[in-house]
This record gives structure tokens, sequence and C-alpha cells, in this order.
């Protein structure tokens, strides 16, 4: 049963993604959205620790300490700020790289499908950058991605979807 219902919760969220990346410009992106979803090492252990009100590595990250899923998945899902960390020769730490555009789009689509997908009929266009503002001061992304979500997050919640899709589809550098 918590088989079942993990697949139905990644697919519904997986076909929301699709269609936002559709709405913002990055059709091939969505369609090739978080297949590493289904590969065992992430689709078992959601299975394992599916909830449905939240995500599955959450309940991994309580009995281990983290979430196997959630390494396997960050390392291969360039929409995740968490992929975009390397090794800075100089100061010899693990630093965040600024997304490429495309990625960012990605990410803001992927929000707001999961927001949806969590939150059901409680779910408004603050959501998702409530979400987002929730973790800001621990957060290790680069100063310049995290600035152009939390821009996109923000349009979202005052002036929605269409206008801010409409946006993200003009966007051209940041």
């Amino acid at each position: 049963m918590k088989a079942w219902e993990h697949f139905k919760t990644v697919t519904r969220h997986r076909h929301g993604v699709i269609k936002n990346c559709f709405r913002a410009g990055i059709p091939w992106q969505g369609l090739r959205h978080d297949l590493s979803k289904y590969s065992p090492e992430e689709f078992i252990n959601g299975c394992k620790y599916y909830q449905g009100t939240r995500s599955p590595h959450e309940g991994e990250r309580e009995a281990y300490g983290f979430s196997y899923g959630w390494m396997h998945h960050k390392g291969r899902n360039k929409h995740h700020f968490e992929y975009w960390t390397d090794y800075n020769t100089k100061t010899k730490l693990m630093e965040p790289v600024k997304m490429p555009l495309k990625y960012v789009k990605e990410m803001f689509c992927d929000r707001v499908a999961a927001s949806k997908i969590y939150m059901k009929d409680s779910y408004d266009d603050g959501a998702p950058l409530a979400y987002f503002l929730k973790a800001k001061k621990t957060r290790v992304i680069h100063p310049e991605t995290s600035e152009l979500i939390e821009k996109l997050l923000t349009m979202l919640k005052d002036k929605g979807e269409d206008y801010t899709f409409a946006y993200i589809r003009r966007l051209k550098k940041y």
C-alpha cells in the first residue's frame, strides 16, 4: 500500500512539475524531471518512509541521521541547489556555485509543484516562499541563486502564477 501511495505521490508531483516547466518555457527539463525517483536507490526508501504529508527523506533522516535517498537524488538532479557545490581551491572548503538559469527555473517549478502536492487544499501562492524563507539562514546556496529564486517566489506570492510564469519565460540571465 505504501509503495502504491508513494508511486502516486511521486508521479503526481512529476506531472505538476512537467506542467509548470511547459509554462516556464523549459519543456524538455520538465519531461526529464526527477526520473531518478523511480530508481531502486530512491524508490525503495521512499516507499519505506512514505507518510503522504511530507517528503520521505524527512522520515529517513529521523531514522539514520541522514537520507540515503536524498543523497542519491541531489547528486543526480541539477535543479537542486545542493547539487551546485564544489571544492574551492583557494579556501579549501566546499562552497556553493551559481546555478545556471535553466535549473533555477526548474527549481521554481519543482517548489511550486511540491508545495501543492504536500499542502493540498491549504496551498496558496505564498506557500512556496514561506517554505523557502523558513530555512534561509541555514541554507548553503550561492547568493545570486538565492536572490533570484526568492525574487521569483515573492513574485508568485504577490502577482500570481500567470504573471510569474510569463516573466520566467522571458528571463534570459541573472
